[in-house]
């Protein structure tokens, strides 16, 4: 990795801390009293002003690691804390897999397991179910930086193996979940008996799409609310600090210049899959993707871009020669695993009957 890579992720990982906020509070202070004490009229206001932004400072951290204590009072993990390295990883697993494969659900972004809590519960009934947070999620720890789907494929291979889910798996992502178990059934075919794959991330958009400023400006986002939660100035319910430093450093292999970095470790190539069974889930067309079409010079440019996603949604289909594509409801856009989650479940469910049906 680049050395302004390696600094990037030194930065996150000191940023991670949540009793940070406190160390930096009091070298502000420190430094207005130096200055104070200088007694130089203009050093006296400054000094002061910033001994007034330290007591803030100091003030939202205290509130964010309160906050942070209560939180963790309040909502204990349901599931179990396994060791994977010197980290640990959540996994709640439910049901009963009676003779089939355990489904293990990834959902997009850097989201946590619970994000699809609601497939989760309603397959449980029927079937092993597992939610699993990847580190700097929901209630597992930050974790090592930088965070990469190569290694997070890696991880949730042994967080299950160490929560002692039993093999064979049939994973579900979605989205950049979707990209991360396709790794994980690159890595270990032995124990994935299927794969359904929610929209994937296909990263030829990433590398060869037309200019994109939504991942970079969600990277931004992530990174400023870090920051607002690192002092307590929380817009809405507290999380730790490394849950967005997490998010920064996933989403930095998105762009053509990370995607050059990684692209061996973590692409999944035509072929890669074997004869593994895949069920791929997309929309017909590009709903929820109107701004990327608005952002067109013209009728023909946007008919490229709508073909060339269109094309590059399907991709994965390749990636084994036993895949297979399926549509989603009609309407439904990228996020249709909450738009229509009895679709998702009876997709899965679909694949669960066909693999029980030809035995081990």
């Amino acid at each position: 990795m680049r050395r302004d890579g390696r600094v990037a992720d030194s930065l996150l990982a000191l940023l991670s801390r949540d009793w940070l906020g406190a160390p930096v509070a009091v070298l502000v202070v420190g430094v207005g009293v130096g200055l104070v004490g200088s007694r130089a009229a203009w050093a006296v206001v400054l000094g002061g002003l910033a001994v007034a932004v330290g007591a803030l400072l100091a003030a939202g951290s205290a509130r964010h690691l309160v906050l942070l204590a209560r939180k963790a009072r309040a909502s204990p993990p349901p599931g179990r804390l396994v060791d994977v390295g010197d980290h640990r990883m959540h996994v709640l697993g439910e049901g009963e897999a009676d003779g089939g494969p355990t489904v293990v659900w990834m959902p997009g972004g850097h989201a946590p397991g619970a994000e699809f809590r609601e497939l989760h519960t309603m397959l449980a009934g029927s079937s092993r179910s597992v939610l699993v947070d990847r580190l700097g999620t929901g209630w597992s720890d930050v974790g090592p930086f930088p965070r990469t789907t190569a290694g997070e494929a890696e991880e949730l291979l042994a967080a299950l193996e160490a929560a002692g889910e039993r093999a064979p798996f049939v994973f579900v992502g979605h989205s950049f979940g979707g990209l991360l178990v396709a790794n994980a059934a690159r890595r270990r075919a032995d124990l994935v008996a299927g794969l359904v794959l929610l929209d994937p991330t296909p990263l030829e958009v990433i590398a060869f799409g037309p200019p994109n400023g939504q991942l970079a400006a969600m990277r931004r986002g992530f990174l400023l609310t870090a920051v607002r939660q690192l002092f307590g100035a929380h817009r809405g319910p507290a999380d730790r600090v490394g849950q967005g430093c997490a998010a920064v450093s996933a989403f930095a292999e998105l762009s053509p210049s990370g995607l050059a970095r990684v692209g061996w470790e973590t692409v999944v190539y035509d072929g890669d899959l074997g004869d593994l069974p895949l069920v791929l889930a997309v929309p017909r067309d590009l709903t929820g993707g109107e701004a990327v079409l608005a952002a067109a010079r013209d009728a023909a440019e946007a008919e490229r871009i709508s073909r060339f996603y269109l094309r590059s949604r399907v991709r994965y289909l390749a990636a084994s020669t036993a895949a297979r594509l399926v549509y989603t409801p009609e309407g439904t856009g990228h996020d249709f695993p909450s738009e229509a989650p009895e679709f998702v479940v009876g997709v899965v469910e679909g694949l669960l009957r066909e693999l029980r049906a030809a035995g081990p």
